[in-house]
């Protein structure tokens, strides 16, 4: 299959993540740190209603989307500097961790989520046998 390259066109998707476009404001900052046995990323969201917040994971995509609605249409705006609309933000998880069992909460225009480190990637111990005892093992047998 042929396919067509654009050299700018990985620049125009690190400037449109970093920097937004009007219909998709980047204004979602993000704190994510390891606590335990569990995986912790915070979000800020303020003045969104929890109701307007998606949370989906497929394979190891965590995608969270949000929606700031401005004032009702017949208000007349004097200044209007908070972005408003969808804000959508993609944060690429690890295989160590399990995304069936992950948990939301939301307080005062934080969204919090909490995932657990897999049961198979937690550091586990090995138990060493003895070589001259499993040669005799299998000789006898």
């Amino acid at each position: 299959m042929l396919m067509r390259t654009d050299p700018f066109r990985e620049l125009d998707r690190f400037a449109q993540h970093a920097f937004g476009t009007v219909a998709r404001p980047a204004i979602m900052p993000m704190d994510a740190w390891r606590e335990g046995d569990e995986f912790v990323v915070e979000l800020d969201l303020p003045g969104v209603d929890p109701d307007a917040v998606d949370i989906d994971v497929e394979r190891n995509v965590l995608t969270v989307k949000a929606e700031r609605k401005g004032p009702r249409d017949d208000a007349e705006l004097v200044a209007a500097e908070r972005p408003r609309g969808v804000f959508e933000r993609q944060i690429m998880l690890g295989d160590s961790l399990d995304t069936d069992r992950v948990q939301a909460s939301y307080t005062a225009g934080v969204l919090a989520l909490r995932i657990p480190i897999a049961e198979k990637a937690k550091a586990r111990r090995i138990a060493i046998t003895n070589g001259a005892d499993a040669d005799r093992k299998s000789l006898s047998a």
